[in-house]
């Protein structure tokens, strides 16, 4: 054997190695991503099932399929219509994202381009507003919202769900806009741009990455959230997931029914995510490398 194959196998055995390495991590990728869609996977499964083959133990993968589970959810048996709680849902996560958008922009350049005195202090307030346990605010909402007449109203749900996002948007925002040039913005506000057309043709457009991916996360926060809608709403501003818990009767639990029905309710959030998850990798791999 010659020096020169001596040499060239002696070259190739790392890059064996680093092969056999990616394909072991990939293996091990592959797993942990299957096992994290197992549960979705058995909703799905479970949701074209009869009542009767949904509560066996152990459960029948071989059993019937039946959009009765479907048609239920939908009224189809005489039951509640799921029509009204997915428009409140619809409404309130999209006028609550907007807001939070319009607010967080100018708070998160404040915070990052144009920084104030004791930003970090600021920073530190708005996450300090998230160490508050839900449950402790839940009282002095309620009689907030009873005592101004909001109980019921899906408005009060876009001002909750407003204040709960923002801490997290201006958050995300800052670290987004903290990488937009400065030298953009100055040659803009050489031009004669005011801060509002400086946010919105030259900042807005930048980190337009980053705002798709705060806007998709507060919109699956806000569509989400159970607590605050289940306790102040009621026939008239009842959201998706309250409608969920109409399943879980003193009659029992209706399984393939429910499966179903938080199928149709997660459609809207997994949609939403397939169509911006180009924005929403760039937005929340801004600033990753430098």
């Amino acid at each position: 054997m010659s020096a020169s194959t001596v040499t060239s196998a002696t070259a190739d055995a790392p890059t064996r190695k680093a092969r056999r390495r990616s394909a072991a991590l990939g293996m091990v990728a592959w797993v942990v991503g299957i096992g994290f869609c197992l549960p979705a996977l058995w909703m799905v499964l479970t949701s074209f099932h009869a009542e009767a083959d949904a509560a066996t133990n152990p459960p029948s993968l071989a059993a019937a399929l039946t959009l009765d589970g479907y048609r239920t959810f939908f009224g189809g048996g005489g039951g509640p219509t799921p029509w009204p709680p997915l428009v409140n849902s619809l409404a309130a996560s999209f006028f609550s994202t907007v807001l939070v958008l319009l607010l967080a922009l100018p708070a998160a350049y404040a915070l990052s381009i144009r920084r104030v005195r004791k930003w970090t202090d600021v920073m530190f307030f708005f996450l300090s507003t998230k160490m508050l346990p839900v449950v402790a605010g839940l009282l002095p909402v309620y009689l907030f919202a009873k005592n101004t007449g909001l109980l019921d109203n899906i408005w009060l749900l876009v001002l909750l769900y407003t204040s709960m996002n923002l801490p997290i948007a201006v958050w995300m925002m800052q670290s987004f806009l903290a990488d937009v040039p400065v030298s953009i913005i100055e040659a803009a506000q050489v031009d004669g741009a005011r801060l509002p057309t400086v946010l919105r043709r030259v900042v807005a457009p930048v980190a337009g990455p980053g705002i798709a991916a705060t806007a998709l996360i507060c919109f699956i926060f806000s569509w989400n959230e159970l607590l605050f809608a289940r306790v102040l709403t009621g026939v008239v501003a009842g959201t998706a997931p309250v409608h969920l818990t109409t399943f879980v009767t003193s009659q029992g639990l209706f399984l393939a029914q429910l499966c179903a029905a938080s199928v149709v309710v997660s459609l809207p959030v997994l949609v939403a995510g397939y169509a911006a998850q180009d924005k929403l990798v760039q937005g929340l791999s801004l600033g990753a490398v430098k």
